[in-house]
């Protein structure tokens, strides 16, 4: 009868919403704990793409808590559609950044920075519930985005090339620096502030437009992260796709990479500690296991930890692992995990060429107070890494300094140093001021 189907479409309506109340319940942004989310624009149901306005239309990804494994918040994905509608807007947003003086625009990155610090707590708390570092390296990857962008702030008066001296009469020669326009930032999840915030900082004070696409397992950083710059930037009446987001799993990272409109950078670090969270992923639970019996089977002896943790989330034992060959195939490998291979040595030049074997070439260190062992570290047939360093560990870098490696990791340099250069293009510029019409190398037409 109708009656009976009405009574049966109430029944599955009350169903329905009874399960959607049940899912949102089971958020961790829902619970009184972690109430502290919402001050940082976040809700249940996040749009993953911005470009002056909030949106999104692709899948639906739900983050989880690597300390717990249970789900955050919801984040709604970029199509490969809204990708190209944010590469537009971006592109159009820089016709009017790139005429803003420089200084000026060190005055919005000042602001960025300003913003960064009132929420400086509860962003590093978020990166450490949604990546699960500790809380005060949370808090310290946000601090590096707010030096860094000090630091852009000072930049912003000192960009510049020299005025070198002409072979020819009458004439100026001298170096232009301009912005190469659109920047694409990806960065990976075990840094998922501070990559993003060495390049962001140093690209809009160079002149450049950025477009972020954070790692798939960390958006709702992205998304709070966005939502701080893009409120300066909308307090300023400037374009909020002068910072645009896409959030997005290999199909938006693979049109980013491909895309010959951006210029392309990302960043990627692996670091031992003594204090430490919880590993970022299930899957990465499996390949601390699989590491380790993987080194095993290739000669090593466990000397310490090697057990996933009886609690929740993805808590494993820092592990020590001897008597691996200098070459073996898991000594080589990158796992982003907490194991420590122990290799014993002969010589200084066989440890040299150890350490410069593998492919990575990010971060690599020495202890030592014999100084002529210092030098040759540092030296041409010292460690072939880009980050070198003596008597202190290879993770943490200071902002000041040029931060990236060589070899697979990469070539490319960010944060400080010169490295604002590869945010722009150069120009070499000479200006006739004179009546005549001089030859390079005095070549004379008769």
């Amino acid at each position: 009868s109708v009656r009976h189907l009405r009574l049966l479409l109430r029944n599955k309506l009350a169903l329905v919403h009874c399960q959607q109340s049940a899912a949102m319940s089971g958020l961790l942004i829902n619970q009184p704990k972690y109430a502290w989310l919402k001050e940082l624009g976040l809700s249940e149901d996040n749009p993953g793409v911005y470009n002056g306005s909030w949106g999104g239309s692709g899948e639906v990804v739900t983050s989880y808590c690597p300390a717990n494994n249970e789900p955050i918040a919801r984040v709604t994905q970029a199509t490969l559609a809204e990708y190209e509608e944010t590469v537009q807007k971006t592109r159009e947003a820089w016709k009017m950044w790139a005429d803003i003086p420089a200084p000026k625009r060190g005055e919005i990155v000042r602001q960025i920075g300003d913003a960064l610090r009132k929420k400086i707590k509860v962003l590093g708390s978020l990166v450490s519930l949604e990546m699960g570092k500790i809380y005060v390296e949370g808090v310290g990857e946000v601090q590096e985005y707010v030096d860094v962008c000090d630091y852009a702030v000072g930049l912003s008066r000192m960009i510049g090339g020299p005025i070198l001296p002409s072979e020819r009469p009458g004439h100026a020669l001298i170096e232009q620096w301009n912005p190469v326009g659109l920047v694409g930032i990806i960065t990976a999840f075990n840094f998922p502030v501070a990559v993003y915030g060495w390049n962001n900082a140093i690209a809009l004070t160079c002149g450049n437009v950025c477009l972020w696409k954070g790692a798939p397992t960390t958006p709702l950083t992205s998304v709070a992260v966005t939502r701080i710059v893009a409120e300066v930037l909308e307090q300023n009446n400037l374009p909020g796709a002068i910072c645009s987001m896409t959030c997005g799993g290999a199909d938006i990272g693979t049109a980013m990479a491909k895309d010959e409109r951006l210029l392309e950078l990302g960043g990627n670090n692996a670091i031992i500690v003594t204090l430490y969270g919880p590993l970022h992923t299930k899957q990465a639970v499996d390949q601390y296991l699989a590491a380790i019996e993987q080194a095993k089977q290739q000669g090593g002896t466990l000397v310490c930890g090697g057990k996933v943790m009886d609690r929740p989330g993805n808590y494993v034992e820092p592990t020590i692992i001897t008597g691996l060959a200098h070459d073996a195939p898991i000594v080589h490998t990158e796992t982003f995990v907490p194991i420590l291979y122990v290799l014993k040595f002969k010589t200084e030049e066989e440890a040299f060429a150890w350490n410069n074997e593998v492919q990575q070439g990010l971060s690599s260190s020495i202890f030592t107070k014999d100084m002529g062992r210092v030098f040759r570290w540092l030296g041409p047939k010292g460690s072939d890494c880009g980050i070198v360093n003596v008597n202190i560990p290879t993770s943490g870098a200071e902002i000041g300094g040029a931060f990236g490696g060589e070899k697979h990791t990469g070539g490319g340099r960010e944060s400080g140093s010169d490295s604002w250069k590869q945010y722009m293009r150069r120009s070499t510029c000479t200006i006739n001021y004179s009546k005549d019409l001089p030859l390079a190398q005095g070549i004379k037409f008769e």
